[in-house]
């Protein structure tokens, strides 16, 4: 063959190292003189040589720096029939720091880092030294520069060697350092160290123990939204629905019980808060999002502090409802727009027939057509009495359809300071609860326009448990309300008939805004007032992050495809990882309750890779291995890979190679049950005492 001459110097390499590696491992002699090498053999070793040197040759004129490893490689590539050809396989660069550059050393290793590329979620499964965390490490940090990921996670089980975090000594730093200090090496070799802090510090780039990672939670006594109603997470089960940002419920998937964690409670600027966890993640809007048209980020609660106003914008804004929540219809005692009348300006008191009050002949001739089997009777201009429709011969003592309803309901005797919306109207059909308060507003509320402004809704209150009824129904049904309260004592007097009347109670002022598609009024006079200015649409904003200490604190994963469930005051939240590459390493150590868990904190634009070796196993008590369990559980799953390595993908020294195949020799001539592949299962039973 002739080489070129500016490739038979790498080709032959100092002191001619790679012409002696070739010559070990092939049966054709190879002679070199000047830029010709000559072969002799047999014609299939003559021919397999050729093939061998033509792609150390295109190796080299890739510019890559040909060494005695590489040679030997190359050869093992061309004789295990892999079809694969050693010049693509070794010159696929991943990445490049520093004139250092990461690339697969063997055909298994470029099909492992090809199958991260295609797929969403890939196990790489081998021995130790064949580079499955280094390579993901690599591509992690290549799809972080690429900006195809917003941050990278790494992560692995700390239950090497049977020991416990609370018996180790140091801090909680000093006691998880060596666990990770793999996953902190890997990451220096691959970027700027002086960059790495500043990334970690801003939450880009994080590093934690499984049971760490998975702390996104909200304490146990936090209410989150059912289809039954709110309910405490800490009661919460596998298999329960919670509401999603649809409105519609969706499946609990996990309850991860996380211990005692820090807790801020998370306010937004209409009042609505809940308690979380530090690393609690919420999905937020920016205004440049909103303004380039992009998706929501989803960062930790602890990000977020200090950095909450943009000028004098608010900086992060959440998600609303997309639809009103969906409950169950249920048969009401009493038509819901009629029941909002009734409590916005009827009379129920208990001491003579209820009655209604109004200026506006449309809402009583809207209360009685709601209302079979009553009348009313005009007493002023403003007031009615709401008789029952009798006719001769009847009994007497038949009771009043209204009278009835509010008995059954638990409302007759209430007064102004103590109404309140019925449970079985607060917990139905959007349609009713939509209906209840249009009866709401039509009475005691009304529209509020300003000159160049839009418009919004208005409704005022003095119940306590009224207006947080009325915040309920808004909330619920995707709007949002603000709330605030007008003090009787020191207010000046109304008038009425030419006299001053005191304020004996406090008002609740409420301002209101709802999503398109949910009227607020059926009255005419205001429903014109209304559509005169289109209404903003409702939006919610952080407002505030405060500590509130430590509480016991629960992580749950559910079914939504956008990972959203409803928690306190309607906010919207999760506990998933959008836009993220995610590293399990030393996954064969975890449970498989852990690896369930982890693999369901997938979200959107995320790339899971989980790395281990299902014969190093170090669970206590002979525990299933999560790597085991899944690698039965979902091999039939689009999307997901799992690829495996052996001992020819090695690339630490040589010996290691020959160790991890010395060790399988020796436990297959023994019979050992590699199956279980649990050392500390195997330990426990080689120190057990006989039995006599």
């Amino acid at each position: 063959m002739e080489i070129s001459p500016e490739a038979m110097l790498p080709l032959l390499g100092s002191t001619d190292e790679n012409l002696k590696a070739l010559e070990r491992a092939l049966a054709a002699d190879i002679h070199a003189r000047g830029n010709t090498l000559t072969f002799t053999g047999a014609a299939a070793d003559v021919a397999l040589a050729e093939r061998v040197v033509s792609e150390l040759v295109a190796l080299v004129g890739k510019g890559q720096a040909l060494t005695p490893d590489a040679v030997r490689r190359s050869i093992s590539m061309m004789t295990d029939g892999a079809g694969e050809s050693p010049a693509e396989v070794l010159s696929l660069d991943i990445l490049s720091r520093r004139g250092r550059t990461i690339r697969p050393k063997t055909v298994n290793q470029k099909r492992y880092v090809d199958a991260i590329d295609a797929n969403t979620i890939v196990f790489g499964i081998g021995p130790a030294g064949t580079g499955k965390t280094y390579l993901a490490m690599a591509k992690a940090v290549q799809a972080l520069q690429s900006k195809n990921v917003s941050r990278i996670i790494l992560t692995r089980p700390a239950v090497e060697a049977g020991e416990r975090l609370g018996f180790l000594p140091g801090t909680l730093h000093e006691k998880i350092d060596p666990y990770l200090r793999p996953l902190h090496d890997a990451l220096h070799d691959m970027m700027d160290p002086e960059a790495i802090p500043k990334l970690m510090q801003a939450g880009v780039i994080e590093v934690a123990p499984l049971a760490y990672m998975r702390g996104r939670a909200q304490p146990l006594s936090t209410n989150v939204l059912t289809p039954e109603g709110f309910r405490r997470i800490g009661d919460v089960k596998v298999g329960d629905s919670v509401i999603g940002s649809d409105g519609r419920p969706t499946e609990v998937l996990g309850v991860y019980p996380q211990g005692f964690k820090d807790i801020v409670r998370v306010t937004a600027q209409d009042g609505a808060s809940t308690l979380c966890s530090t690393d609690h993640l919420w999905s937020v809007y920016t205004r440049d999002d909103r303004r380039r048209g992009k998706g929501p980020r989803v960062l930790e609660a602890k990000e977020m502090i200090g950095n909450l106003r943009a000028a004098h914008y608010h900086r992060y804004e959440l998600p609303m409802l997309s639809a009103p929540v969906t409950f169950d219809a249920t048969p009401v005692p009493m038509d819901p727009y009629a029941l909002g009348l009734m409590l916005g300006d009827g009379c129920m008191a208990g001491v003579t027939t209820p009655s209604y009050t109004t200026a506006d002949p449309e809402l009583i001739e809207a209360l009685v057509a709601a209302i079979p089997g009553i009348v009313a009777r005009r007493k002023s201009d403003v007031d009615y009495v709401l008789n029952r429709i009798t006719t001769p011969g009847e009994v007497i003592t038949i009771e009043n359809p209204v009278t009835y309803a509010m008995r059954v309901l638990g409302l007759w005797g209430t007064k102004s300071p103590t109404k309140f919306v019925p449970a079985e109207y607060l917990h139905n059909s959007a349609s009713v609860r939509l209906a209840v308060l249009q009866g709401l507003l039509d009475s005691d509320g009304g529209p509020v326009g300003q000159t160049g402004r839009s418009c919004r809704v208005q409704y005022t209150t003095v119940s306590d448990r009224l207006r947080d009824d009325v915040l309920y129904l808004v909330q619920s049904l995707g709007g949002v309300a603000y709330s605030r309260t007008r003090a009787a004592e020191g207010r000046k007097p109304g008038r009425a008939r030419g006299r001053d009347v005191e304020y004996r109670h406090d008002a609740h002022v409420i301002d209101i805004r709802l999503p398109e598609g949910c009227a607020p009024f059926r009255l005419r006079r205001k429903v014109e007032k209304y559509s005169v200015t289109k209404p903003k649409s409702p939006r919610r904003y952080i407002e505030s992050i405060e500590s509130v200490g430590t509480e016991e604190a629960v992580c749950i994963s559910v079914a939504a495809a956008d990972s959203l469930y409803v928690t306190e005051d309607f906010l919207l939240t999760h506990n998933t990882l959008n836009d993220a590459f995610i590293i399990l390493d030393e996954a064969q150590n975890t449970t498989a309750e852990q690896m369930k868990m982890f693999l369901t904190r997938l979200g959107f634009g995320s790339k899971i890779v989980v790395t281990g070796d299902v014969t190093q196993i170090d669970l206590p008590g002979g525990q299933r291995s999560g790597l085991r369990a899944a690698s039965e559980i979902l091999t039939d799953i689009d999307d997901i890979h799992f690829a495996e390595l052996t001992s020819a993908d090695v690339v630490r020294h040589r010996l290691v190679s020959d160790i991890v195949d010395a060790y399988d020799r020796f436990e297959s001539e023994r019979g050992d049950d590699v199956s279980l592949g649990n050392r500390a299962q195997r330990r426990a039973a080689a120190g057990r005492p006989g039995r006599r």
